[in-house]
């Protein structure tokens, strides 16, 4: 009886010995593990993909850009149209008169059509205001489509990095469930923290499927914006390295009143709009037309000639041209209200932004250097203790879970700064890397322009 009885002992006291073997190995290979994997990449099979090159592919091959290329070309051959005279009239007849000395032969000449001294050079005003309205919303168009490609490309790289943490968590949690079943086995725990592991396993792959769906449909948005098919490869994003926002917010502000292409172009549309009020008064002046003719008298074998000077007399000008000039007044009001409302919107937009920066700044400091090390402790403390059965699997769960939101709120963060930054960027009309500019508002957004603007020569907008 004694002798089966120390077996007994002898039988429970290996069985023991390797349930402690194999829950200090599983907890040594977990904290490997949790030690370890920042040095493994999201993607290790996918080729880096860089920002700068997205930006410039963008720059050559988005078809938003080409079309507001195109519209501003349009525009800009406009303004020889309007300030050209409009087309004479060639006039040929022929011309019988019964008198006493019969006039018969044909009637040869033209006709000319002069608007009144002014008319002219204040439409090819007109036109080069709206062209340089275009001009702007081109600009803009660059800018938002460089803003695009940056969100999407942040995003990406959230996506990318959600995709490495929850990968990394679920061989922790694999881990987890081999310790809870090496536990239950010799009767140290319940079966219900192997079916809360079996249970974040399968959280986790749900969560996998969600972020691959969404890595998908972002690869769709930028391959949308770079002209390419949908369904094309891209890369892995490089690593964030927080732009730093040197100015503070008056100066961003000065910024984008000085430099903002949508608020350059509301102010475009009000100087069009002041010289089409100029253009509109002109119309009670009235046009001219001239005409000179040549005559052939064949019975006589004599010729002879007749000029012509019409005057287009404004005789309707309480329907036509008084109207005219109110509805012009009236555009210029509405144009001079949108200035203000988009000069308000913007400089709303700019705060907005500025303080998204700086809040996601002073957020991946605060996540980066104190809650993720505090929660790392945690997680080793909560392992260290459920071997020991000094803390429950709950706890031990609930700690990795808190790591793993700490580290996508810090990840979460700093793309949410850099998108912040793109946004600022696009309002200001340029890089907030580059210094208040003293020059010319091309010269500061040349930074942005890399394809060739069309060259028109203007010199024709003179009035005469």
């Amino acid at each position: 009886m004694a002798f089966s009885y120390s077996l007994a002992v002898r039988g429970y006291m290996n069985s023991f010995l390797l349930y402690g073997v194999r829950v200090l190995v599983l907890l040594v290979s977990t904290s490997l593990l949790l030690a370890s994997v920042s040095t493994v990449p999201a993607s290790a099979g996918e080729s880096s993909l860089t920002l700068q090159s997205l930006v410039e592919e963008a720059l050559l091959r988005n078809p938003d850009i080409q079309a507001a290329n195109r519209r501003w070309e349009a525009s800009q051959a406009i303004i020889p149209q309007v300030q050209s005279l409009p087309d004479p009239n060639l006039l040929l007849g022929y011309q019988r008169m019964p008198m006493l000395e019969p006039l018969e032969g044909p009637v040869y000449g033209f006709s000319q059509k002069f608007p009144f001294p002014g008319k002219l050079g204040l439409k090819g005003e007109v036109a080069a205001r709206h062209a340089d309205r275009i001009e702007q919303e081109f600009l803009a168009t660059r800018l938002n489509v460089i803003a695009r490609v940056k969100r999407h490309y942040w995003d990406l790289h959230f996506i990318h990095k959600g995709i490495e943490i929850v990968e990394k968590n679920k061989l922790l949690l694999m881990q987890f469930e081999k310790t809870a079943n090496a536990r239950y086995s010799v009767g140290r725990t319940a079966q219900q923290d192997v079916f809360r592991a079996q249970v974040e396993l399968s959280r986790v792959l749900d969560r996998l499927a969600v972020l691959e769906q969404q890595k998908e449909s972002l690869h769709a948005a930028i391959n949308r914006i770079l002209n390419r098919p949908p369904i094309g490869p891209l890369g892995t994003p490089e690593d964030i390295h927080l732009t730093p926002i040197t100015q503070d917010l008056p100066e961003l502000a000065r910024r984008a009143e000085a430099f903002s292409p949508i608020l350059l172009a509301s102010a475009k549309s009000v100087a069009q709009g002041e010289e089409s009020v100029s253009l509109a008064r002109k119309e009670y002046f009235p046009d001219f037309n001239l005409s000179a003719l040549g005559t052939r008298n064949e019975r006589i074998n004599e010729n002879g000639y007749q000029i012509m000077l019409g005057i287009q007399i404004p005789l309707f000008y309480q329907t036509k041209q008084r109207e005219g000039v109110n509805q012009a007044v009236a555009d210029l009001a509405r144009t001079r209200e949108d200035l203000t409302a988009t000069r308000q919107d913007l400089l709303f937009q700019v705060k907005d932004a500025f303080e998204r920066a700086h809040r996601a700044n002073r957020l991946v400091k605060i996540v980066g250097e104190a809650i993720i090390p505090q929660a790392t402790l945690a997680l080793q403390s909560a392992q260290a203790g459920y071997s020991v059965s000094k803390v429950d699997f709950l706890t031990l769960l609930n700690n990795l879970l808190t790591l793993q939101e700490n580290e996508l709120e810090l990840h979460g963060e700093m793309v949410e700064h850099e998108k912040a930054v793109a946004r600022l960027e696009e309002l200001t009309g340029g890089p907030l890397t580059v210094s208040s500019p003293t020059g010319s508002q091309e010269e500061y957004q040349g930074l942005h322009q890399s394809q060739s603007a069309p060259n028109h020569d203007r010199s024709g907008t003179n009035r005469p």
